[in-house]
């Protein structure tokens, strides 16, 4: 009986994976019956072929990996998994051919029905959407992690702020190097996006503005004392957002994504409402000269900077664009 919904589970990630660079209509019999998930995936294959066609670029190939996660409950004729989908997406641009890097989880029910196996229902969790506001809650999503050592330039803390380089290609290897995995010096967040666009801009020479208050400055000191010391402009967008529009001397906001090079940041506001939710390192550029990003909470390599293929993309979305000063 296992093996029988293992198949259906590989069957499931092998149409997963034919979504991703085929938009038109499924003529085989599909695996899911989930009408609201094939309701929204419809919507979502209808956007990809607009993006693509939008930006002169042709999907070529989709790879998907699963990663069966756990088994969160195993009822008769019933079961209901949490899945890590792995997707590396190839394009061509310009006579130029692109590779972005995905992870994402899902959360399926499989039922038993007149003798098949099929996916009841489709949770897809957007968690680029939970960073937190100003407030405790931003580090109440932080996972176990007591003990964790700052990594702190030292030599920078001692004479303040001088006349630094901003090294970009840093920037862009810690991104590069850390994009699917937690850096273990570090806490890790489950809402991780800002802290790991911290750790990219510091491991580029970004100085640390140490106050001390929780909403001034940029800093991290990881546990003090058993308690999170580090400014919430660390590790929320929202704050950050903030600190780089401000007189911090870290960035210039700028109007276009063209303007930006490789170890800016982009930050997101998905309901356009004015609370930023989400940010982004560049850390490569396509044919066409436009961004490429690198994220964390879904991690993310290469990915192109408009996020119009996220779960969590609306048609209010706003931008910030923050290209990172040269010296300090």
């Amino acid at each position: 009986m296992a093996e029988n919904w293992m198949r259906a589970l590989s069957q499931y990630v092998n149409q997963q994976n034919q979504d991703e660079i085929d938009f038109g209509s499924r003529v085989e019999e599909g695996i899911v019956t989930d009408l609201d998930y094939l309701l929204r995936l419809g919507e979502r294959k209808r956007r990809l072929a607009d993006w693509y066609g939008e930006r002169k670029a042709v999907p070529l190939r989709c790879e998907t990996r699963a990663k069966l996660l756990r088994e969160i409950e195993h009822r008769e004729g019933e079961v209901e998994v949490e899945l890590q989908l792995l997707r590396k997406t190839d394009y061509e641009r310009g006579g130029v051919q692109h590779r972005e890097e995905v992870i994402h989880k899902q959360r399926l029910t499989l039922q038993h029905e007149d003798g098949d196996w099929m996916v009841a229902r489709v949770l897809q969790p957007i968690p680029e959407r939970s960073s937190p506001r100003n407030s405790d809650a931003a580090v109440e999503s932080a996972k176990s992690g007591a003990g964790a050592k700052p990594y702190l330039n030292r030599e920078l803390l001692k004479s303040g702020f001088r006349s630094t380089p901003y090294r970009r290609q840093d920037a862009v290897l810690y991104a590069d190097r850390w994009w699917d995995d937690f850096n273990p010096q570090f806490a890790a967040f489950e809402v991780d996006c800002t802290n790991y666009i911290s750790q990219c801009l510091f491991a580029g020479g970004a100085p640390i503005n140490y106050t001390g208050k929780r909403d001034s400055g940029w800093w991290y000191k990881g546990y003090v004392g058993g308690k999170e010391a580090w400014s919430y402009s660390w590790a929320v967008s929202n704050a950050l957002e903030r600190y780089l529009s401000g007189k911090s001397g870290l960035a210039e906001p700028v109007d276009r994504p063209e303007q930006l090079e490789l170890g800016d940041v982009i930050i997101y506001d998905w309901d356009g409402n004015g609370a930023f939710q989400h940010s982004t390192i560049v850390t490569a550029f396509d044919a066409g000269g436009m961004p490429l990003v690198n994220a964390h909470t879904v991690p993310s390599k290469h990915r192109y900077w408009d996020y119009r293929d996220s779960y969590a993309w609306s048609d209010n979305t706003v931008y910030r664009f923050f290209h990172i000063v040269d010296r300090f």
